[in-house]
């Protein structure tokens, strides 16, 4: 079922208002009629036509609740009470059986030769849900998950010393705070007090693991985490081994990152900054270290030509947050893509609401799966919002694209792509593009080595944090890490791929995965990982299709109606074909290839390397 991009977790739809009694009495029948047992279907030997006939049947009852789980989880998220958190529990129980009913009877079919589009629409069926087919388990298992989602919505922490003693920060406040402090003691109070939020999942979510593998099981997987793998094409180990391959390629860039980092906090903050060659991760920028542009101040080269401030930049120009997100849709609309719906403004959640509680979580949302294009982010006037509104857009802009396509083809060639698209046409915020937009007069003489750092900082930084989210994940789920080492294992991951630690000690009472949003709310992850690659294989395509022959980091697309054919050539064949096959359309390539971005930043890559002679690369896990 298709889901809003972020992906919201779970699927909703609405049930009648009634007594306890007659809601109850609805969710049985519903629940017990969903789970049909495969032998009815299968009396005869199936054809082809059976096949057809199923995935159309299938396809509609799906798309039908499609939409209104979208309106039910619309409401969910903008709306966090006990009411809405147990309206869309309880949808869920409805909408998941469903999907998973689809998705079992997929089995009878599997002996039959069946014409390509056909066996495609099957296998995507197939992955469309997992659940357990016990309606208590079923029950339980999406009850579980509403209450950590709604957990993490809810989450405050309420400082008793310091400047902000006596406030309740929820995670938007605490991230901009943690975006500019340079206090040290301050910085460690916010990341100790947000990942409490943690800890009260933890229990929750090991039974979560257990109701939701019990579900891939049922359906063949070895593991949810098998399943999550399942959808690219190729069989989880050989995706497994792709990832791995990537970060092989990017992982030197990488450190030459973190070691020059490093050794410029040590400068700011002394020997406290680091441990065994470590940074400790509260001293980032943010309160997870997912990406720490937001430290560029600390960490700028010395340079006559300093970086253009785009929040600074956006204030002067009295842009207000609506004007951030009109400056993303323009873009598009160079590119030669029609406007966005009046709907879309009217119906879209901008910024927070000062009288009640929503998930901020930046998302796109296509609610009817045609034109009902939406987004819910609580905007702020800076430059990391204006990058975010083209990141969102970039979901709203495919899911339009690909709106003629049949049901089950009307989704991403894999969530990576998806993730890709806006963070492609942000790469063409260059200065010339700051320039065409008028937001700046004239376009100013700059440092490419600062340009590009200030862009690793955000993008190559993630690559690590990008990674281990979903390597931690699959490991519980395949019971490589049990529940009772939970937080053991997730520093030590931390520790592997990013070389951060935390800046307190943390035991098995902590669950600081709880404080990352995507793992409460079960989206998987790895998709931000290959968005990173892809999007630099995208934009090198598109500058190319436009006829940029300069160095990679300072093209712009803006305005190039050929380069965005060319993007909408793959955008609107949606998951009709493998994504080898639409990677193809629009880079000419069949592989998923780091060259692109390493030749983005192939100029740092050397200026790094001069700044770190001398010193020692990398860091000493823990043990």
């Amino acid at each position: 079922m298709r889901r809003p991009h972020y992906d919201a977790s779970t699927a909703a739809c609405t049930i009648p208002a009634g007594g306890t009694m007659l809601r109850k009495a609805f969710l049985t029948a519903v629940l017990t009629a969903a789970i049909v047992p495969l032998s009815v279907f299968a009396q005869s030997t199936p054809t082809v036509a059976d096949a057809e006939k199923f995935v159309k049947d299938a396809e509609t009852k799906l798309d039908d609740l499609g939409v209104k789980a979208q309106r039910a989880e619309w409401v969910a998220e903008n709306f966090i009470t006990d009411d809405t958190q147990e309206i869309a529990a309880e949808a869920n129980e409805i909408a998941n059986a469903e999907a998973t009913n689809f998705a079992k009877q997929t089995i009878q079919f599997e002996k039959l030769q069946l014409p390509p589009e056909l066996a495609r629409k099957m296998l995507l069926l197939k992955l469309a849900a997992i659940a357990p087919s016990n309606p208590k388990d079923l029950s339980e298992l999406t009850r579980v998950q509403a209450s950590m989602a709604a957990d993490y919505g809810k989450g405050k922490y309420c400082p008793t010393t310091g400047k902000h003693a006596g406030e309740c920060l929820d995670i938007t406040k605490i991230e901009h705070i943690m975006e500019t402090s340079t206090d040290p003691d301050e910085l460690k109070d916010l990341w100790i007090g947000w990942h409490k939020v943690g800890a009260p999942m933890r229990q929750r979510y090991a039974r979560f693991v257990e109701l939701s593998n019990n579900g891939a099981r049922e359906m063949g997987w070895a593991d949810t985490g098998a399943y999550w793998r399942a959808g690219y094409d190729m069989p989880p180990d050989q995706f497994s081994a792709e990832l791995e391959r990537l970060w092989q390629q990017m992982r030197p860039l990488y450190v030459s990152l973190h070691t020059y980092v490093r050794n410029q906090l040590v400068k700011k903050y002394g020997e406290q900054a680091v441990k065994d060659g470590m940074i400790r991760a509260d001293l980032l920028g943010n309160p997870w270290a997912q990406e720490w542009g937001n430290i560029y101040p600390l960490v700028a080269p010395p340079t006559k030509h300093p970086q253009l401030d785009v929040t600074q930049i956006l204030q002067d120009r009295k842009v207000d947050e609506l004007g951030i997100v009109h400056y993303g849709e323009n873009f598009f609309k160079s590119l030669g893509f029609p406007a966005l719906p009046q709907t879309f403004w009217e119906r879209s959640l901008f910024l927070k609401p000062k009288d009640r509680d929503v998930i901020c979580h930046a998302s796109a949302w296509d609610i009817d799966n045609k034109d009902d294009l939406r987004i819910k982010t609580c905007l702020q006037v800076r430059a990391d919002d204006f990058v975010t509104v083209h990141h969102e857009l970039g979901h709203n802009f495919y899911q339009r694209a690909y709106k003629a396509q049949s049901p089950l083809f009307e989704n991403g060639a894999n969530d990576g792509f998806h993730e890709a698209i806006g963070d492609t046409i942000a790469l063409s915020i260059t200065p010339e593009y700051l320039k065409q937009v008028g937001l700046i007069d004239t376009v100013p003489q700059q440092d490419d080595v600062a340009l590009l750092l200030r862009q690793a900082l955000d993008k190559v930084a993630f690559l690590p944090f990008g990674l281990l989210i979903d390597q931690w994940r699959w490991k519980v789920f395949n019971g490589q890490i049990k529940p009772e080492d939970y937080e053991k294992s997730w520093v030590q991951m931390r520790e592997h791929y990013q070389g951060v630690y935390p800046p307190t000690d943390r035991t098995e009472a902590d669950f600081d995965p709880g404080a990352k949003f995507h793992v409460p709310a079960n989206v998987p992850y790895t998709r931000y990982f290959l968005a990173r690659v892809l999007q630099f294989q995208f934009y090198r395509a598109m500058c190319k299709e436009a006829g940029f022959t300069g160095p990679l980091h300072q093209c712009s697309f803006y305005n190039n109606k050929k380069a965005g054919a060319k993007l909408d050539a793959m955008l609107e064949m949606g998951a009709s074909k493998p994504w080898p096959e639409e990677l193809k359309v629009l880079t000419g390539e069949d592989k998923m290839d780091a060259g692109a971005m390493l030749d983005y930043f192939a100029p740092l890559k050397k200026w790094l390397d001069e700044q770190n002679k001398g010193q020692q690369a990398g860091w000493t896990e823990q043990k």
